[in-house]
């Protein structure tokens, strides 16, 4: 059986409220770890979101 080429994976934002996104990403043409910039709504602003591991 083939590997998928799309992973889900969870960004966590970086204000440390625990509030996070989950999207996909294709593993073969973005192998290092995601970033952006969401809106959290705990804060009530845009922050950085890191890639975490989906438990």
């Amino acid at each position: 059986m083939a590997k998928a080429t799309t992973i889900k994976v969870k960004l966590l934002s970086t204000a440390d409220t625990g509030f996070y996104y989950v999207t996909k990403k294709n593993s073969r043409t973005m192998t290092e770890k995601m970033s952006m910039r969401k809106y959290d709504p705990v804060v009530k602003k845009h922050v950085n979101f890191k890639e975490a591991k989906i438990k």
